[in-house]
């Protein structure tokens, strides 16, 4: 295509993107779970209608831009945090780092605040393990026990752990949607996380008003022993220390994986050998998520040369016309995303690179839109029924995912929070030089 028309714009160019979606949403629509058809055959098939799309470009040249795209140094940097962070994941819970962080919480929580302590303990899990997902399978069971003692609603229970569980995922260093969050905005982990806290603590501390107010006359207690050590907590605290101080994310991960791996060898939990085994096993466990990414990048860049990302820019700038409008439109669009895909991390991946160019556009400061887009992707993934988070409790707590829904309390209060930041533009702070535009550089942002 010429260099006018790729301008100008092509709405065609977008149909292997809508195909993906189809294919995603439609097979859970017709199957009744969202993750039955493997999210990598379709945006692999979606890849090969873009291949065979615009004939005005060889196909020798359509496949040196789909792996140009693919092995973006982003994409690449992307995916190798994505290991180190599965990695180190693993042998946190191999030593049992995961046990002891629950159990230290469990010991003292108060009697009549078991809702707002279980969803204390869901945040500090979640912001340390940097899995939403893994935080409501670790959580879930305890909550179905402590419903069970106390006479509690089990929805209720649930919904804390999602609120707890979507807090992390929102902040946590190695989580997956803050990785890609940071990385597609081209950002800092700290420069991000420093933004995101001003809106999430305040909402989180909010969220646990509401539940002590829902259950302050409700008693209980724990039965049983939970036996914790706080040396096996320490390496969760060591990554969240260095990260937020701003040391470089990869040595935060790989020097993480060192410390959890010495308290496992000083404790006798595993030798060399099953440590490298671990280590195998989180690396493993992230591979789907890293040739997503890879898949994903070379067909955006497809979808780009074919002139997509033109037609997108220009409807979007037909209808924003400030920054605040700019922001407001990355919110709804990465919202659309989320609840299409009902997968926060795929959304985020999605339409970072369409984001960055509006941020470049419109003057939106990238650690603003790096906070937004992961800001609105985990507040609406932490109520979509048919979202992995309640499915997993609902399935666990045999109820159904619906009932939970009301009590995914964190969850609203962000979107709602997310909402008045971009609004009166707080956190408010100067732009310090970094790798965006010229333009943009010197320039103060509400």
């Amino acid at each position: 295509m010429n260099s006018s028309s790729i301008k100008k714009g092509n709405a065609l160019a977008l149909l292997p993107f809508f195909i993906f979606l189809i294919l995603f949403i439609g097979s859970g629509v017709i199957n009744g779970d969202f993750y039955e058809l493997p999210v990598l055959v379709a945006v692999f098939i979606a890849v090969l209608v873009a291949l065979f799309m615009n004939r005005k470009m060889t196909f020798k040249d359509k496949l040196d831009h789909l792996t140009k795209g693919a092995g973006h140094p982003n994409i690449m940097l992307m995916v190798i945090i994505y290991l180190l962070a599965g990695a180190f994941a693993s042998v946190a819970e191999g030593v049992g780092a995961v046990e002891s962080t629950v159990n230290l919480g469990l010991t003292f929580l108060p009697e009549n605040l078991l809702i707002v302590g279980l969803f204390v303990i869901g945040c500090f899990i979640s912001i340390s393990m940097g899995s939403s997902v893994g935080t409501v399978v670790a959580l879930a069971p305890i909550g179905v026990g402590l419903a069970e003692q106390t006479g509690i609603s089990t929805a209720l229970f649930m919904g804390a752990i999602i609120s707890g569980a979507m807090f992390g995922d929102n902040l946590s260093m190695i989580s997956d949607t803050t990785i890609a969050a940071v990385r597609t905005q081209a950002v800092k982990m700290s420069d991000k996380f420093k933004v995101n806290i001003f809106i999430a603590l305040p909402t989180a501390i909010v969220a646990a008003v509401i539940f002590g107010v829902l259950t302050w006359n409700a008693s209980g207690s724990i039965g049983g022993d939970h036996p914790y050590d706080l040396i096996k907590v320490l390496p969760y605290l060591a990554v969240l220390i260095f990260a937020v101080v701003g040391v470089n994310v990869i040595y935060v991960l790989i020097g993480g994986t060192i410390f959890v791996g010495l308290v496992g060898f000083f404790y006798g939990t595993f030798d060399g050998m099953e440590f490298l085994n671990l280590l195998g096993e989180g690396m493993a466990g992230m591979q789907e998520l890293s040739l997503l990414s890879i898949l994903l990048g070379g067909l955006v860049e497809l979808i780009r040369v074919n002139g997509g990302i033109a037609f997108l820019l220009n409807a979007i700038n037909s209808r924003i016309k400030s920054r605040k409008g700019a922001e407001a439109g990355i919110a709804g669009l990465v919202s659309a995303f989320d609840l299409s895909t009902a997968n926060n991390t795929i959304s985020i991946i999605s339409v970072g690179p369409l984001v960055k160019q509006i941020t470049e556009r419109f003057g939106v400061d990238p650690r603003r839109s790096a906070s937004i887009l992961d800001i609105f992707a985990s507040a609406f993934q932490g109520v979509l029924p048919y979202g992995a988070q309640l499915l997993a409790v609902a399935g666990i707590a045999s109820i159904s995912p619906v009932s939970i829904m009301p009590y995914c309390i964190y969850p609203v209060l962000l979107a709602v929070a997310g909402m008045i930041a971009i609004a009166t533009g707080f956190p408010k702070f100067t732009t310090e030089k970094t790798s965006q535009p010229q333009s943009t550089q010197n320039r103060k942002y509400p």
